[in-house]
């Protein structure tokens, strides 16, 4: 079995909004990430996938909870540790314009890691940028352009490329293709898998695109409200779901047959998500549950083994 390369334990990260109010957009969530496996985390829109993985990374420090990463805890590194930990982390971010200094080079913004680090100068630099960037699919001639000049999928190369630049072990890729056209969003996929495996990464894949998250990733884990609803293989998350909640987000997946859509059953979920300041008592998911008992208002369901390797957070499967 694949090593533990980074365990997220009883994960909280919380913000103050003003007026004494707490958002918790993050709350005591628990999992790992085992090594050369592509990690899915999905659910809705502000459930807290994108704040774990800036959590992950020390974009945000953890309100609670630990990120260990290699047996190290990451949010209490210092000094040289940090810079080590640095350069075998790297993140991949959701606009690839936002993500890219406009009055940088791409050259430039490429070897801003490699700079920081004092690694490859002069010729070197260079020759090293011109090796990622044909490594993503550009063009060495791209190295004295800027962001502007790009396609939305040429510039979100440019960012794989700049997460590349100094060899990291695990890649954090929030919703790296949710700002591109679908022709465009499976180049995107099948080149980060083919550098998984030409250089044996590790990625945590960020999206809400359930279809696309099924044919990148190992494991699949859903959140809702902040918390962790279900966490399986990914064949066995989509045969058999075992969450009310991730049985709704997968009858949302539309069936390329119109006959079978039409006549297929969905489940519909009714209401809004909560808001993460005031969230209910219990399981958070109770509001909207179809299948919602008196004992979800009463407490928080436990993290359960229901079957092997297919953890679930419901009380429908507590003994």
């Amino acid at each position: 079995m694949a090593k533990k390369l980074v365990e997220v334990k009883n994960l909280q990260k919380h913000f103050e909004v003003g007026k004494g109010k707490i958002l918790k957009a993050v709350n005591d969530i628990s999992f790992d990430v085992y090594e050369g496996e592509t990690l899915g985390l999905v659910g809705e829109s502000g459930c807290g996938k994108s704040t774990t993985g800036r959590t992950i990374i020390r974009l945000y420090r953890a309100t609670s909870g630990e990120v260990i990463y290699d047996g190290e805890n990451v949010h209490t590194l210092k000094g040289k540790k940090i810079k080590k930990f640095n350069r075998k982390m790297q993140m991949i971010f959701q606009d690839p314009y936002a993500s890219l200094n406009p009055r940088m080079t791409v050259e430039d913004i490429i070897a801003e890691g490699m700079d920081i680090h004092d690694i490859y100068q002069g010729k070197e630099r260079r020759k090293r940028v011109h090796h990622l960037l044909e490594t993503v699919g550009l063009s060495k001639e791209h190295a004295t352009r800027f962001p502007h000049e790009f396609s939305g999928g040429q510039r979100q190369r440019i960012g794989i490329a700049r997460a590349l630049a100094l060899d990291p072990e695990f890649i954090i890729a929030d919703e790296p293709i949710s700002a591109l056209d679908v022709s465009i969003q499976a180049q995107v996929v099948n080149l980060m898998k083919d550098l998984q495996k030409e250089r044996g990464l590790t990625y945590l894949f960020i999206a809400h695109d359930l279809s696309m998250v099924k044919h990148i990733s190992d494991r699949i884990g859903v959140m809702y409200l902040g918390g962790m609803m279900e966490l399986a293989d990914s064949e066995d998350l989509y045969e058999e779901p075992l969450h009310p909640y991730t049985q709704a987000l997968l009858s949302s997946i539309p069936i390329p047959d119109p006959d079978v859509e039409e006549t297929r059953e969905r489940t519909i979920l009714i209401g809004d998500v909560p808001s993460p300041i005031d969230p209910p008592s219990g399981c958070p998911f109770r509001t909207r549950c179809p299948e919602a008992i008196d004992v979800c208002a009463k407490r928080k369901p436990e993290w359960l083994e229901a079957r092997p390797n297919h953890f679930v957070a419901c009380h429908l499967y507590e003994q």
